[in-house]
Protein backbone atom coordinates (compact mmCIF):
# COMPACT_ATOMS: atom_id res chain seq x y z
CA UNK A 1 0.00 0.00 0.00
CA UNK A 2 1.64 3.35 -1.21
CA UNK A 3 0.32 5.15 1.45
CA UNK A 4 2.65 3.56 4.19
CA UNK A 5 6.34 4.81 4.71
CA UNK A 6 8.68 2.80 6.32
CA UNK A 7 11.59 4.11 7.88
CA UNK A 8 14.62 2.40 9.53
CA UNK A 9 16.17 2.71 12.99
CA UNK A 10 19.77 1.81 13.31
CA UNK A 11 18.55 -0.70 16.14
CA UNK A 12 17.39 -3.42 13.08
CA UNK A 13 21.06 -3.74 12.34
CA UNK A 14 22.80 -2.36 15.19
CA UNK A 15 26.63 -3.96 14.32
CA UNK A 16 26.07 -2.20 10.83
CA UNK A 17 28.73 1.04 10.41
CA UNK A 18 26.09 3.41 9.48
CA UNK A 19 27.68 3.75 5.99
CA UNK A 20 26.40 0.52 5.33
CA UNK A 21 22.64 1.04 7.22
CA UNK A 22 22.05 4.09 5.18
CA UNK A 23 23.03 1.30 2.09
CA UNK A 24 20.77 -1.25 3.53
CA UNK A 25 18.12 1.68 3.92
CA UNK A 26 18.74 2.65 0.08
CA UNK A 27 18.35 -0.78 -1.20
CA UNK A 28 15.07 -1.02 0.68
CA UNK A 29 13.43 1.77 -1.33
CA UNK A 30 13.50 3.36 2.30
CA UNK A 31 14.75 7.01 2.28
CA UNK A 32 13.92 7.74 6.59
CA UNK A 33 16.30 6.50 9.01
CA UNK A 34 17.19 6.94 12.40
CA UNK A 35 20.05 7.17 14.03
CA UNK A 36 21.26 5.93 17.69
CA UNK A 37 23.53 7.15 20.37
CA UNK A 38 23.61 4.06 22.44
CA UNK A 39 25.52 1.69 20.15
CA UNK A 40 29.38 0.78 21.17
CA UNK A 41 31.40 1.40 18.54
CA UNK A 42 29.30 3.08 15.77
CA UNK A 43 28.16 6.49 14.96
CA UNK A 44 27.09 9.07 17.36
CA UNK A 45 29.75 7.45 20.16
CA UNK A 46 32.29 6.24 18.32
CA UNK A 47 32.54 10.54 18.12
CA UNK A 48 31.69 10.15 14.34
CA UNK A 49 31.52 13.95 13.43
CA UNK A 50 27.95 14.81 12.42
CA UNK A 51 29.21 16.40 9.45
CA UNK A 52 30.57 13.20 8.58
CA UNK A 53 26.93 11.37 8.78
CA UNK A 54 25.35 14.37 7.14
CA UNK A 55 27.32 13.59 4.09
CA UNK A 56 27.19 10.32 4.52
CA UNK A 57 23.09 10.26 4.35
CA UNK A 58 23.29 12.68 1.29
CA UNK A 59 24.97 10.03 -0.30
CA UNK A 60 23.19 7.76 0.72
CA UNK A 61 19.91 9.45 -0.63
CA UNK A 62 17.96 9.39 2.94
CA UNK A 63 16.95 11.98 5.64
CA UNK A 64 17.83 11.34 9.36
CA UNK A 65 14.68 11.65 10.75
CA UNK A 66 15.88 11.52 14.15
CA UNK A 67 18.35 10.76 16.65
CA UNK A 68 17.36 8.17 19.29
CA UNK A 69 17.85 9.28 22.13
CA UNK A 70 17.91 11.50 25.04
CA UNK A 71 17.17 9.31 27.71
CA UNK A 72 15.59 10.38 31.47
CA UNK A 73 14.63 13.74 29.47
CA UNK A 74 11.84 13.78 32.46
CA UNK A 75 14.78 14.32 35.28
CA UNK A 76 15.82 17.70 35.02
CA UNK A 77 19.15 18.51 36.34
CA UNK A 78 22.83 19.65 34.81
CA UNK A 79 23.81 16.48 33.45
CA UNK A 80 20.55 16.50 31.64
CA UNK A 81 20.54 19.64 30.38
CA UNK A 82 23.90 19.57 28.84
CA UNK A 83 23.48 15.92 27.56
CA UNK A 84 20.43 17.68 25.64
CA UNK A 85 22.56 20.40 24.49
CA UNK A 86 24.77 17.95 22.66
CA UNK A 87 22.67 15.57 21.05
CA UNK A 88 20.36 18.69 19.65
CA UNK A 89 24.17 20.50 18.39
CA UNK A 90 24.07 16.83 16.57
CA UNK A 91 20.92 16.51 15.54
CA UNK A 92 21.10 20.16 13.57
CA UNK A 93 24.63 19.70 12.81
CA UNK A 94 24.12 16.11 11.04
CA UNK A 95 20.93 17.28 9.28
CA UNK A 96 18.35 14.93 11.65
CA UNK A 97 14.99 16.61 12.36
CA UNK A 98 14.40 15.43 16.04
CA UNK A 99 15.14 13.83 18.96
CA UNK A 100 13.69 11.27 20.75
CA UNK A 101 12.80 11.32 24.27
CA UNK A 102 12.57 8.95 26.35
CA UNK A 103 11.71 8.95 29.89
CA UNK A 104 13.13 7.48 33.01
CA UNK A 105 12.16 3.87 33.29
CA UNK A 106 13.54 2.99 36.90
CA UNK A 107 9.99 2.66 39.26
CA UNK A 108 11.29 6.28 40.14
CA UNK A 109 9.35 9.50 39.76
CA UNK A 110 6.06 7.68 39.69
CA UNK A 111 3.78 9.23 42.03
CA UNK A 112 0.73 11.23 40.30
CA UNK A 113 1.45 14.56 40.57
CA UNK A 114 5.21 14.29 40.57
CA UNK A 115 5.47 13.17 37.33
CA UNK A 116 3.70 15.55 35.65
CA UNK A 117 4.91 18.58 37.10
CA UNK A 118 8.53 16.76 36.08
CA UNK A 119 7.58 16.29 32.77
CA UNK A 120 6.33 19.79 31.93
CA UNK A 121 9.52 20.91 33.71
CA UNK A 122 11.75 19.37 31.52
CA UNK A 123 9.32 19.90 28.38
CA UNK A 124 9.86 23.81 29.58
CA UNK A 125 13.83 23.64 29.79
CA UNK A 126 13.68 21.16 26.40
CA UNK A 127 11.35 24.05 24.41
CA UNK A 128 13.37 27.25 24.03
CA UNK A 129 16.44 24.91 23.07
CA UNK A 130 15.34 23.12 20.34
CA UNK A 131 13.33 26.00 18.84
CA UNK A 132 16.44 27.81 18.39
CA UNK A 133 17.80 24.81 16.54
CA UNK A 134 15.03 23.87 14.55
CA UNK A 135 14.51 20.37 16.19
CA UNK A 136 11.35 18.63 16.85
CA UNK A 137 11.19 16.86 20.07
CA UNK A 138 9.41 13.31 20.14
CA UNK A 139 8.11 12.20 23.41
CA UNK A 140 8.05 8.46 23.93
CA UNK A 141 5.93 7.34 26.45
CA UNK A 142 7.23 3.84 27.17
CA UNK A 143 4.38 0.47 28.25
CA UNK A 144 6.65 -0.83 31.44
CA UNK A 145 4.81 -0.82 34.49
CA UNK A 146 7.61 0.79 36.27
CA UNK A 147 8.33 3.55 33.68
CA UNK A 148 7.70 7.13 34.98
CA UNK A 149 5.97 8.05 31.44
CA UNK A 150 3.43 5.23 30.20
CA UNK A 151 0.59 7.40 29.43
CA UNK A 152 0.23 9.34 25.63
CA UNK A 153 -2.88 11.04 27.33
CA UNK A 154 -0.11 12.90 30.17
CA UNK A 155 2.45 13.57 27.40
CA UNK A 156 -0.36 15.14 25.15
CA UNK A 157 -1.38 17.15 28.34
CA UNK A 158 1.82 18.91 28.61
CA UNK A 159 2.40 19.61 25.38
CA UNK A 160 -1.06 21.32 25.36
CA UNK A 161 -0.71 23.05 28.59
CA UNK A 162 2.85 24.50 27.25
CA UNK A 163 1.20 25.76 23.60
CA UNK A 164 4.04 23.39 22.38
CA UNK A 165 2.32 21.70 19.71
CA UNK A 166 4.94 23.10 16.89
CA UNK A 167 7.73 21.91 19.27
CA UNK A 168 6.61 18.58 20.47
CA UNK A 169 5.03 15.48 19.06
CA UNK A 170 4.29 12.23 20.54
CA UNK A 171 6.06 8.72 19.32
CA UNK A 172 3.40 6.02 19.33
CA UNK A 173 5.45 2.69 19.82
CA UNK A 174 3.49 -0.47 18.97
CA UNK A 175 5.06 -2.15 21.40
CA UNK A 176 4.75 0.34 24.13
CA UNK A 177 0.96 1.17 23.11
CA UNK A 178 -0.11 -2.59 23.78
CA UNK A 179 1.95 -2.82 27.19
CA UNK A 180 0.26 0.62 28.55
CA UNK A 181 -2.75 -1.09 27.43
CA UNK A 182 -4.38 3.06 26.58
CA UNK A 183 -6.79 3.67 24.19
CA UNK A 184 -6.21 7.03 22.73
CA UNK A 185 -3.67 7.35 19.41
CA UNK A 186 -3.66 11.25 19.13
CA UNK A 187 -2.88 11.20 15.49
CA UNK A 188 -2.93 14.47 14.89
CA UNK A 189 0.32 15.05 17.43
CA UNK A 190 1.85 11.91 16.47
CA UNK A 191 5.39 12.54 14.88
CA UNK A 192 6.22 8.94 14.18
CA UNK A 193 5.68 5.61 14.74
CA UNK A 194 7.97 2.72 15.81
CA UNK A 195 7.01 -0.93 14.78
CA UNK A 196 8.20 -4.26 16.10
CA UNK A 197 6.40 -7.44 16.89
CA UNK A 198 6.21 -9.99 19.80
CA UNK A 199 5.56 -13.49 18.85
CA UNK A 200 6.65 -15.57 21.84
CA UNK A 201 3.14 -17.24 23.13
CA UNK A 202 4.49 -17.81 26.61
CA UNK A 203 5.35 -14.33 27.53
CA UNK A 204 2.61 -12.56 29.40
CA UNK A 205 2.05 -8.72 28.33
CA UNK A 206 3.53 -7.90 31.93
CA UNK A 207 6.53 -9.60 31.40
CA UNK A 208 7.37 -8.09 27.83
CA UNK A 209 10.50 -6.95 27.43
CA UNK A 210 12.88 -5.40 24.31
CA UNK A 211 14.39 -8.75 23.52
CA UNK A 212 11.10 -10.38 22.67
CA UNK A 213 10.61 -7.61 20.22
CA UNK A 214 11.19 -8.67 16.69
CA UNK A 215 10.12 -8.02 13.27
CA UNK A 216 6.53 -8.01 12.69
CA UNK A 217 5.56 -11.31 11.19
CA UNK A 218 2.44 -14.10 11.29
CA UNK A 219 2.31 -14.44 14.71
CA UNK A 220 2.18 -11.06 15.91
CA UNK A 221 0.66 -10.35 19.19
CA UNK A 222 0.94 -6.52 19.42
CA UNK A 223 -1.63 -5.92 16.34
CA UNK A 224 0.91 -3.67 14.32
CA UNK A 225 -1.92 -4.31 11.13
CA UNK A 226 -4.46 -3.06 13.73
CA UNK A 227 -2.39 -0.16 15.35
CA UNK A 228 -0.93 1.30 11.93
CA UNK A 229 -4.56 0.79 10.65
CA UNK A 230 -5.98 2.77 13.07
CA UNK A 231 -3.65 6.03 13.06
CA UNK A 232 -3.62 5.77 9.02
CA UNK A 233 -7.33 6.00 9.24
CA UNK A 234 -7.35 8.98 11.64
CA UNK A 235 -5.05 10.81 9.29
CA UNK A 236 -1.48 9.92 10.48
CA UNK A 237 0.76 9.93 7.15
CA UNK A 238 4.09 10.03 8.97
CA UNK A 239 7.07 7.14 9.00
CA UNK A 240 6.52 3.72 10.31
CA UNK A 241 10.06 2.83 11.79
CA UNK A 242 11.07 -0.46 12.25
CA UNK A 243 13.14 -0.82 15.81
CA UNK A 244 13.28 -4.79 16.62
CA UNK A 245 15.23 -5.64 19.70
CA UNK A 246 15.75 -8.97 19.69
CA UNK A 247 19.24 -10.75 19.43
CA UNK A 248 18.00 -13.19 16.79
CA UNK A 249 17.14 -10.06 14.97
CA UNK A 250 20.73 -8.40 15.49
CA UNK A 251 22.48 -11.53 14.67
CA UNK A 252 21.00 -11.85 10.89
CA UNK A 253 23.20 -12.62 8.23
CA UNK A 254 20.97 -10.94 5.66
CA UNK A 255 18.50 -8.33 7.19
CA UNK A 256 17.24 -6.69 4.16
CA UNK A 257 15.28 -10.50 3.44
CA UNK A 258 13.64 -10.03 6.45
CA UNK A 259 12.97 -6.66 6.97
CA UNK A 260 11.51 -6.88 2.90
CA UNK A 261 9.47 -9.98 4.08
CA UNK A 262 7.56 -8.26 7.27
CA UNK A 263 7.63 -4.73 4.69
CA UNK A 264 5.50 -7.09 2.44
CA UNK A 265 3.63 -9.15 5.36
CA UNK A 266 2.10 -5.06 6.78
CA UNK A 267 1.30 -3.99 3.05
CA UNK A 268 -0.74 -6.88 2.64
CA UNK A 269 -2.41 -6.49 5.67
CA UNK A 270 -3.29 -3.30 5.70
CA UNK A 271 -4.73 -3.35 2.00
CA UNK A 272 -7.01 -6.02 3.31
CA UNK A 273 -7.91 -3.93 6.69
CA UNK A 274 -8.30 -0.22 5.15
Amino acid sequence: MSAVRFALNHMCAPSLPVADFFALAKSLGINSVEIRNDLEGNAILDGTPASEIKALAAQNGVTIISINALQRFNEWNETRAREAAELIAYARDCGARALVLVPKNDGTGLADGERQANLRQSLAALKPMLDEAGIMGLVEPLGFEICSLRSKTEAADAIEQLGAQSTFKLVHDTFHHHLAGEAPIFPELTGLVHISGVNDPRVTVSDMRDPHRVLVDENDRLDNAGQMEALVKAGYSGPFSFEPFAPEVHALEKPAAALKGSMELMRSRLSILI
